[in-house]
């Protein structure tokens, strides 16, 4: 059975950090390109980062309001993807959904897939003062 559990979010202030992590069972995470999503309070999902399949050379892509404050990465051992996050502001709030996400590459975020099996919970990530 597929299944993708988030962990990691919490309460913190501005200028904070947060590491989220996605452990996966079922499937191989190094199989697929993997996303982090956010989706805000009356929302659609909004990609923030993507990590590319172990063939498409793991290869991570950040939208722009995220570059140099992201991080994301692969554990192959233990099938986890986690997202870095540091200087955290309050537009960061957010329920983050780890899911597949078909068309990541280095150069594009992919979307999220249509096939539920395939997204996590989520986590709730909330930046304030």
């Amino acid at each position: 059975q597929v299944q993708l559990v988030e962990s990691g979010g919490g309460l913190v202030q501005p200028g904070g950090s947060l590491r989220l992590s996605c452990a996966a069972s079922g499937f191989a995470l190094a199989s697929v390109g993997i996303g982090w999503f956010r989706q805000a309070p009356g929302k659609e999902p909004q990609g923030v980062s993507c990590i590319s399949s172990s063939r498409s050379a793991s290869i991570p892509y950040y939208i722009e309001s995220v570059k140099g404050r992201f991080t994301i990465s692969r554990d192959n051992a233990k099938n986890t993807v986690h997202l870095q996050m540091n200087s955290l502001k309050p537009e960061d709030t957010a329920v983050y959904i780890c899911a597949a996400a078909p068309g990541c590459t280095g150069r594009a975020m992919g979307t999220i897939t249509s096939n539920r099996a395939y997204w996590g919970q989520g986590t709730q990530v909330t930046v304030s003062s």
